[in-house]
């Protein structure tokens, strides 16, 4: 039977379902026949239909499941129109590719049921190698840390499979549709006191393994995959801040080229060595993005492409003129929340980038040489860039004046790489990255 989250019903001429597992799907018919003979007796399987073009609806339907449409893409969409199609006290949610087991929400079910838990999560752990790609598994860790700093909840991962009941999650009022859907379901939890230590009941993590080898990384917030996501904005609390995954991450730079990069590292280095420098500092710019939840990750390009770009970066090229057009470009091509970087900071790390607009507008890294090395833009305007003075010892204050009448937040002072001596100490201070250890190569064989 198809419903609609507007008008749900239980299956025709059957009881009400004792449990709801909800199951966004897209493009998932190979997948659905094993997942669905999972689903414990007496539990209704809410296939979320967002937009397949595979037959997964039909295959689901065939095999006696409830579903719903939503064709509104996203995985926030598809998890919260499963929420609100559910009839049952207690609401389960589970990925529908087969790399998670159904079956084993039954001991979630029975914390929720028993009063020892009001939303029990479960800690994804690899079951052989290719499970879980270790980039997707560093990135899924740092956002657990930010979310111990944020909620006092001793989490370790932030997996889809959970359970709670109905009520008290429509209660959350959740309005991310998109990625963000399980970060913005623990915080509030945790705001509306579900989720506290002092009390027996609270968010509890339940530990189970990865099946197979597909790729979970695609439904962590911030990696593009069952949706093109952007979640709601998170918190802050006691200035700590949890990275809202709607933020693109933005990356300016040019082809690292000999002659056209890294010029005043000339001499005492040559172009070539000035531009193995420059590839070495973008890469671990790359890197250090592609580690930090976000919507997307886009890097701006003056050139092309290289083997230094890493797998789920977006390359767009930039726009004609000066800087300031080619940075208010970057910045109008966001539909959302943007945090704009250079190539020159290779020791950024993703705690570094992770930012989140829910007390400010703004986002600003000043430059040890009166630049700045980032800008974050909660409505991103090209506006307040164009005709700022770029290049100078002035650029930084002119840019934070533009900034005038914002909310504005301060990210540390960060050294460019301009000249050697700005190299040496960039090196200094991530001494165990791919610049550190190129600047090494380059040094000794001077010597």
């Amino acid at each position: 039977m198809t419903t609609s989250p507007s008008s749900p019903e239980p299956p025709s001429g059957g009881p009400a379902p004792s449990v709801d597992v909800v199951l966004p799907c897209l493009d998932e018919a190979a997948a659905l026949p094993w997942v669905l003979r999972r689903i414990p007796p007496g539990w209704r399987a809410l296939v979320v239909d967002n937009g397949s073009t595979d037959g997964s609806g039909r295959v689901a339907r065939e095999l006696g499941a409830t579903v719903v449409r939503e064709a509104r893409r996203g995985f926030g969409a598809a998890c919260h129109a499963g929420l609100t199609a559910a009839t049952a006290e207690i609401v389960c949610f589970c990925d529908c590719d087969a790399s998670l087991d159904p079956s084993d929400l039954v001991p979630f079910v029975d914390e929720v049921r028993s009063g020892a838990a009001d939303l029990v999560l479960g800690r994804r752990r690899p079951k052989g190698r290719g499970a879980w790609p270790p980039h997707a598994r560093a990135g899924n860790a740092a956002l657990s840390l930010l979310l111990r700093r944020r909620t006092g909840l001793r989490l370790r991962d932030l997996g889809p499979l959970r359970a709670g009941r109905r009520e008290e999650l429509l209660a959350l009022d959740l309005t991310d549709r998109r990625s963000g859907y399980p970060l913005e379901m623990v915080v509030r939890a945790a705001d509306a006191g579900l989720a506290d230590h002092r009390a027996r009941r609270g968010v509890h993590p339940a530990h189970r393994r990865l099946q197979g080898d597909r790729h979970l990384a695609r439904h962590l917030p911030g990696r593009p995959g069952h949706e093109p996501g952007a979640p709601g904005a998170a918190h802050t609390r006691g200035g700590d801040s949890v990275t809202a995954p709607e933020v693109t991450l933005l990356v300016i730079a040019k082809e690292p080229r000999p002659g056209r990069v890294k010029t005043r590292l000339t001499p005492p280095f040559t172009p070539e060595e000035a531009a193995a420098l420059a590839e070495a500092a973008l890469a671990d710019t790359l890197d250090a993005v592609a580690r930090t939840p976000a919507r997307r990750r886009v890097l701006v390009l003056d050139g092309a492409p290289g083997p230094w770009l890493p797998a789920g970066v977006e390359v767009v090229p930039q726009c004609a003129g000066g800087l300031d057009e080619r940075l208010a470009g970057a910045f109008a091509g966001c539909d959302g929340p943007a945090l704009l970087i250079g190539m020159d900071t290779p020791q950024v790390t993703p705690e570094l980038l992770t930012v989140d607009f829910a007390d400010c507008d703004a986002w600003f890294g000043p430059a040890v040489d009166g630049g700045f090395w980032a800008l974050g833009l909660a409505d991103p305007d090209p506006h307040l860039l164009r005709g700022v003075p770029m290049s100078t010892p002035r650029t930084g204050a002119a840019q934070r004046r533009r900034l005038d009448g914002l909310r504005v937040r301060d990210l540390p002072l960060l050294r460019d790489v301009d000249t050697a001596r700005d190299a040496a100490a960039v090196a200094d201070a991530a001494p165990d990255g791919r610049f550190a250890a190129r600047l090494a190569r380059l040094t000794a064989a001077r010597r």
